[in-house]
């Protein structure tokens, strides 16, 4: 059950997913800021617990994948959680890299989520904070330039919302938008609501201590996060976000055509 919306703006974070005696991952829901009436939810994630996984869509990149849009064995027996992905490569909101395979070129200073094959993840801008020197990237997803650098949102939320941020249905400042952090600590945290501004989306991940971040994909059908139920052998989606119209395939029925991320 999600936590009721704290109305005063500071985030409260609950233990969602334990494995063992450890806590993988937490979950908040904090009012929008500057906007009555909407929320937005957050997921926390321990990288000493979990680990994030990228997964190809069957149209976006395409392409035969070992994480492909299907969660498959052994990985749908440890499902945490997943949540989309960034815009449409086609987009031109930055690169892709998957399993060590670029399918688009990743441009320098876009804000990335990149993946190492020691299994911890880290967000930045390509060659800046990432990649770290001496690792071996795994995955790359590209978009935009960082929402969130050195624990500062980017100057231009208010003043240029659909050339830098992306376009959006009926060409509304407030939409269904996504977002993933990473805290100073090393935590993940993914953002998410039916009725944000950019403003609000950073202002949440600026709440949970997140020192850089990317905006993710953005209007209705495309936001959306899950933590996976386990029981008597089958595997339930749970929706986190209020009101998301959400993945239309919960990410685990081999139907998304979209790149997403899940964490194991």
């Amino acid at each position: 059950m999600l936590p009721a919306v704290n109305n005063s703006g500071l985030l409260s974070f609950a233990p969602v997913v334990k494995l063992g005696s450890s806590t993988a991952v937490w979950l908040a829901r904090v009012s929008a800021s500057g906007i009555a009436g909407s929320s937005v939810t957050l997921l926390r994630f321990d990288q000493r617990v979990v680990r994030l996984q990228l997964h190809a869509g069957s149209l976006d990149p395409g392409g035969t994948w070992t994480y492909g849009p299907q969660v498959g064995v052994p990985e749908i027996h440890s499902l945490i959680a997943g949540f989309n992905g960034g815009f449409k490569l086609s987009y031109g909101a930055g690169g892709y890299e998957q399993q060590g395979k670029l399918v688009r070129p990743l441009l320098q200073g876009y804000g990335s989520i990149v993946t190492y094959s020691d299994g911890t993840t880290n967000i930045g801008s390509w060659s800046g904070e990432v990649p770290a020197r001496g690792k071996t990237v795994v995955d790359v997803r590209q978009n935009l330039q960082l929402l969130i650098d050195g624990g500062r949102v980017a100057s231009n939320v208010d003043s240029c919302v659909i050339d830098c941020w992306g376009a959006t249905i009926g060409g509304r400042l407030v939409v269904a938008r996504s977002g993933l952090g990473i805290t100073a600590a090393g935590e993940l945290v993914w953002a998410g609501g039916e009725n944000l501004s950019v403003r609000a989306l950073a202002d949440a991940l600026l709440g949970a201590g997140v020192v850089r971040a990317v905006e993710l994909d953005i209007n209705p059908d495309w936001v959306a996060g899950y933590i996976f139920q386990h029981a008597s052998g089958t595997v339930a989606a749970i929706p986190m976000a209020t009101g998301q119209l959400g993945i239309y395939d919960q990410l685990i029925h081999g139907a998304d055509t979209r790149d997403y991320l899940s964490s194991v």
